[in-house]
């Protein structure tokens, strides 16, 4: 059994697009809320490869997110508000999530580890009730995942070998890294984190660790 489980957060633990689309129509009522939540989102991860792959030094995700919120409103034309970039900070659970934390947590040290900075996640357990032991995550290796060094900074944190501690994902290539990198792996779908045309992370594309329905049922079968 492993000693301690990090989690990704957006889309594993909360439910970002109807929750942006959420703030965004209360801000821009004159957008299609929801193609503008998922067009932001369209806008991470090339944000964060830019960081990755050595082109731009390390800008913790809030900022980023600010900034691809500015790109996406011109593209629909509109001008937003930059704390409408606070929305990451107000992502509901998926409704198992913080109960099948409290599970975990008798058990387990639990923490995120997260490409979202350790304001954000720490402003997003708040709102969400997620009860974590510490934040952990990217700022730590000022870095972005999937790159090892962001795994590998949260077990070092916790004074606990890659071995000792299992990565929780609803996405198989968050695994994927974290298995290379000597972690243990733990998979749940989430079958609609991009709606309901949905076609990628629907199930398990390798033998991991854990494989579970949902966060109460990784629950039972981690419970030593």
């Amino acid at each position: 059994m492993p000693k301690a489980l990090i989690f990704d957060v957006f889309g594993t633990c909360v439910d970002w697009r109807s929750s942006v689309a959420r703030e965004v129509a209360a801000v821009l009522p004159q957008v299609d809320a929801m193609a503008f939540a998922m067009a932001w989102r369209a806008e991470y991860d090339p944000a964060m490869a830019r960081i990755r792959d050595g082109g731009r030094g390390y800008v913790p995700l809030d900022d980023l997110h600010r900034e691809n919120l500015h790109r996406v409103a011109e593209a629909f034309g509109v001008t937003a508000p930059d704390d409408l970039s606070t929305a990451w900070e107000r992502l509901d659970p998926w409704p198992e999530v913080v109960p099948g934390l409290r599970s975990m947590k008798a058990d387990h040290i639990i923490a995120p580890c997260s490409n979202g900075s350790i304001a954000l996640m720490t402003r997003l357990a708040k709102y969400g009730g997620m009860p974590w032991d510490c934040i952990l995550g990217a700022e730590l290796a000022r870095d972005y995942k999937p790159k090892p060094a962001v795994y590998l900074a949260c077990c070092t944190a916790l004074r606990l070998d890659p071995g000792e501690v299992t990565m929780v994902a609803a996405h198989n290539g968050d695994l994927a890294a974290a298995r290379e990198t000597g972690l243990q792996t733990a998979f749940m779908p989430r079958v609609t984190e991009y709606g309901p045309e949905q076609t990628q992370d629907l199930g398990p594309t390798e033998d991991w660790d854990v494989i579970a329905s949902d966060f109460k049922d990784l629950a039972r079968k981690l419970h030593p």
